[in-house]
């Protein structure tokens, strides 16, 4: 009997998850990338709650945690970059995880442990997409025609296969904060700590240690201006003006961004939708479910969807129907759990006038209280989950 094929397009956590686990359950795999190699760098991602588990059974859970920032706590710090609050850390818990990882370090941690036999097709991106008979057939901007039994759409919040198959389905709901995310070289009075820091005007500050002796740096405000269409050099024009006189290391930060090499802009939005798949076409990752860095999880989220969407069709063959419902019921508590975001939320995080920040000083500093910490604690968890994975078939069984 042939194999089954997967293709799928993307090639980050939820893309990567998807082709480990689809190629130990015996499929053969496709991953196509729009990049023209894998992509390393990134921003801090964690694994936490049932994706821990997901992690050891994929072998994984000491590799991953090699990778770690070398970050040991979370502080939030005043104008001067003292002290004013600590938040929890340790174990699952708290604002700093256990496995606390650059997305680059985790992604490539799982390309490198990849079973046998996965494809990868770089510089390339799907552009057409039709149903056949129990097949669906695929055609690439580089002028590739690939038949699959099934097609994973992978490809991040801004995927534009999920636009064209499941436009009528897809809410995109913008939350008006802008994150300027960039690796700026370390200096003396850099620590092992994430510090962060809040200014009036809905401006954030944070600079967190990375494994690489250089510094992840963070400008994130609201409510944010629309910089989509701005080439690099204007849209930090625009964060540069929103920064003026904000303090800390504003500065600093913003000419090293004039130079770094992997400056990435982003206006957050959720992704929802009414479903994750039609035919043979089924959606992953931030495509599918974008819980943005407010709600948090989405690296969780996303290696927790290529193993339950493997165990399915391990266990359901002949019925997609079946497996891709099952897979979407499974999945879809913990990402309505991550998106359903506290009203009030962004007042809270990104406060707007004085008196707003001293109110959120105020709340900092009793949710750090020792008496506080562990409800504080709970907080940070995402992908808990009381559901048990579903079993998933070797193809050796």
């Amino acid at each position: 009997m042939p194999e089954s094929h997967a293709v799928i397009s993307g090639a980050s956590i939820a893309g990567l998850s998807a082709a480990f686990w689809l190629r130990r359950v015996g499929w053969r795999v496709t991953v196509i990338e729009r990049a023209n190699a894998f992509r390393d760098g990134g921003q801090n991602v964690d694994v936490r709650g049932i994706a821990r588990e997901v992690l050891t059974r994929m072998g994984l859970f000491d590799a991953v945690k090699t990778q770690n920032t070398t970050e040991m706590g979370t502080v939030l710090v005043t104008s001067t970059g003292k002290v004013k609050a600590e938040l929890p850390f340790g174990g699952e818990d708290g604002a700093t995880a256990e496995l606390e990882v650059l997305r680059g370090d985790f992604a490539r941690t799982i390309l490198d442990h990849l079973p046998d036999g996965v494809e990868f097709i770089y510089g390339d991106t799907i552009a057409e997409v039709s149903d056949v008979f129990d097949a669906v057939d695929i055609s690439t901007v580089g002028g590739l025609s690939l038949r699959a039994d099934l097609l994973v759409i992978a490809e991040g919040v801004r995927s534009a296969t999920r636009d064209r198959l499941f436009g009528d389905v897809v809410d995109q709901k913008e939350l008006g904060v802008n994150m300027v995310f960039g690796t700026i070289p370390r200096t003396p009075t850099d620590d092992n700590r994430w510090r962060w820091y809040n200014a009036i005007g809905g401006r954030q500050i944070h600079l967190r240690p990375d494994n690489y002796g250089t510094i992840r740096a963070i400008l994130a405000y609201s409510r944010g201006e629309d910089l989509k269409g701005l080439d690099r050099a204007g849209a930090l024009s625009v964060v540069r003006a929103r920064y003026q006189n904000a303090g800390w290391e504003a500065s600093r930060i913003l000419d090293a961004f004039d130079t770094s090499d992997d400056v990435y802009i982003d206006q957050l939005t959720q992704v929802r939708m009414s479903t994750w798949h039609r035919g043979r076409v089924v959606m992953a990752g931030d495509a599918g479910w974008c819980v943005t860095p407010m709600g948090g999880g989405g690296a969780s989220l996303a290696l927790t969807s290529g193993y339950v969407l493997a165990a399915y069709l391990s266990t359901n063959p002949h019925d997609f129907e079946t497996a891709l419902t099952s897979y979407e019921k499974w999945l879809r508590p913990l990402v309505d759990d991550v998106q359903s975001l506290p009203r009030g939320l962004q007042y809270f995080a990104y406060p707007q006038t004085r008196l707003g920040l001293a109110a959120r000083g105020v709340v900092d500093k009793v949710i750090a209280s020792r008496l506080l910490r562990p409800i504080a604690a709970k907080l940070t968890r995402v992908a808990e989950t009381k559901q048990v994975l579903p079993a998933l078939r070797d193809a050796d069984e």
